[in-house]
């Protein structure tokens, strides 16, 4: 009989067909399974199919330009996709003999984050920051980069957000070129969707389905892939819903008391093997601002670096907004990145950290009533603080003024 994690399609009275995920097996043949579409019109007695195997979803280049639900349908009205290749989506992680073990830096060409918090080839990012501070903006930048720098793609699995937001960011990347409109093939990115408005199931599995595509371009075209993941945090709280209607006991905070199995098994499939990488951004929502509350704490244990955007930064029009002073990564050793990048960082933090220091006093009393030695140190950080920001390619079509590479 059925295996769990085993796909069964039920086929409802009008035709239209539900694909439910096998999750415990009752005995006397039943089993109690998650579904992965509204259950709408769904009744006892409605004809159910096993398929043998998990979801599996169509990979490779048919994928790119296209929006694909988490049953690896398209569904942006751009027709089929050809799905002559398919992989299953809950797959093991890599052997240990197929890993990457020395570390090394991922060059994404924005100056701010190679220089002060890098990415690890093969490593997770945590991206901080509310709405309107340019997330968006930096996510297609990478995308574009990855794809001119390192002849690499990208899969972006749109986990739990809003559905206007998955439709903005589609539009945007057409308009920037990332999606190529006549020519799909061209394009460098390939999005998953399984927003607020499906079940939990959905959003639970959205992110394996964007895993799964982003592995064949790793393991079978050999290429660097950036995966993106918005948000991990509604993969978790989808991994909670789904505990409770299974009728699991609920954990601390009424989390799922499989939260750190879950995490693990979606992050350990990411990461750099000696054939290629996946590198990986999570956009992280802390709840309540809470950074010790179980889904944000579990997170923080897989991740390689943070990308912080502050608000402040934002408003004084300098972009990309990131925190120099917030932002981390333990990337920065002077035996990874080099002594001279080492120090060079080190020093622009303690400058930028001293004019923080000096705002207030400049607030109140003003800049002239600071020493001379203070005087300097704030010209100097705010010319760092510009040197920081750096025209991007996809804002190009905004601000007219054409995007840098700095490598």
């Amino acid at each position: 009989f059925t295996s769990i994690y085993s796909a069964i399609q039920l086929t409802l009275d009008d035709g239209s067909v539900t694909i439910v995920e096998v999750q415990q097996l009752l005995g006397d043949n039943k089993v109690r399974a998650v579904s992965m579409r509204s259950t709408d019109g769904l009744k006892r007695g409605v004809e159910a199919i096993d398929l043998g195997a998990p979801i599996s979803v169509p990979v490779g280049a048919p994928t790119l330009g296209r929006i694909f639900n988490v049953i690896g349908e398209p569904v942006d009205e751009q027709g089929d996709v050809d799905s002559s290749e398919t992989l299953p989506i809950h797959r093991d992680s890599p052997a240990f003999t197929e890993l990457e073990t020395k570390p090394s830096i991922f060059e994404t060409g924005i100056k701010v984050v190679d220089l002060l918090a890098p990415y690890r080839r093969g490593g997770k990012i945590g991206l901080f920051g509310g709405a309107g501070v340019g997330k968006t903006v930096l996510i297609m930048e990478l995308i574009n980069n990855i794809a001119k720098a390192h002849g690499g793609v990208s899969v972006f699995g749109g986990v739990g957000e809003r559905t206007r937001e998955g439709n903005d960011l589609y539009e945007e990347m057409k308009e920037s070129g990332v999606i190529n409109k006549d020519n799909l093939s061209a394009s460098k990115v390939a999005l998953v969707y399984g927003q607020m408005n499906e079940p939990p199931g959905a959003r639970m599995r959205v992110g394996l389905t964007a895993l799964t595509m982003a592995e064949y371009f790793r393991d079978v075209n050999k290429q660097d892939v950036l995966l993106f993941i918005d948000n991990i945090f509604r993969f978790t709280q989808a991994g909670s819903e789904v505990s409770a209607l299974l009728g699991r006991m609920p954990s601390a905070v009424g989390y799922q008391p499989t939260l750190a199995t879950e995490m693990g098994a979606l992050q350990e499939r990411i990461t750099s093997t000696t054939q290629g990488s996946i590198t990986s951004i999570q956009a992280v929502y802390v709840p309540a601002d809470d950074l010790t509350d179980p889904a944000p704490a579990t997170t923080f244990a897989h991740l390689d670096a943070t990308t912080v955007l502050s608000r402040n930064l934002a408003a004084k029009g300098i972009y990309p907004a990131v925190d120099p002073l917030d932002s981390t990564s333990t990337m920065l050793q002077p035996g990874i990145v080099s002594e001279i990048h080492y120090e060079m960082a080190e020093t622009v933090k303690e400058t930028l950290q001293r004019y923080k220091e000096l705002q207030d006093i400049i607030a109140i009393l003003g800049i002239d009533e600071l020493s001379e030695e203070d005087r300097l140190t704030v010209a100097r950080a705010r010319k760092v603080e510009r040197f920081l920001s750096q025209p991007f390619f996809v804002a190009e079509i905004f601000t007219g003024s054409p995007g840098k590479y700095v490598s």
